[in-house]
């Protein structure tokens, strides 16, 4: 059961490294914010747009390794339509469960859905840096930060 859920989750992740969701630019974002792993040559911009606290909007364009570009491209589907704070959970949850002991099997929470499938991120270290760049970015971005994040 274990290498079918693994199977699974690559084709999760190449199929949005493939065929990335929501690869656009947001006009009229109301935050922004670029991100660099220069390790994997990941760099992206990060485009959102809140109104009233709720991320009506979020888009990212770049270029970046198949578990980077997969993760920021996840993101922006789970994101849309949350309230700041929700927002601020996820990235938590996300957080925790790809940085945690790579020899412990992560407790996934459901409200992360598809995001599960980097679980498997926490076995190797130099990966999660990968994974969590679009995040750090939107961090970055909802604060206005100027300087360009960087996971080295």
């Amino acid at each position: 059961m274990s290498e079918e859920l693994d199977e699974l989750f690559q084709e999760v992740i190449l199929d949005h490294y493939r065929r990335p969701r929501n690869f656009r630019v947001i006009a009229d974002a109301s935050h922004t914010a670029d991100g660099n792993n220069r390790l994997c040559g990941d760099k992206l911009r990060l485009f959102v747009k809140v109104r009233d606290g709720l991320i009506e909007d979020l888009a990212f364009q770049g270029d970046g390794c198949a578990i980077s570009k997969a993760s920021a491209s996840m993101m922006t589907q789970v994101l849309r339509g949350k309230r700041l704070d929700e927002a601020q959970h996820l990235f938590d949850e996300f957080h925790r469960v790809v940085t945690g002991p790579p020899d412990e099997v992560p407790d996934v929470p459901e409200d992360l859905g598809k995001l599960a499938a980097f679980a498997g991120v926490r076995k190797f270290p130099v990966r999660v840096k990968c994974a969590t760049l679009s995040w750090h970015t939107l961090q970055a971005a909802l604060k206005d930060e100027k300087k360009p994040v960087s996971t080295e």
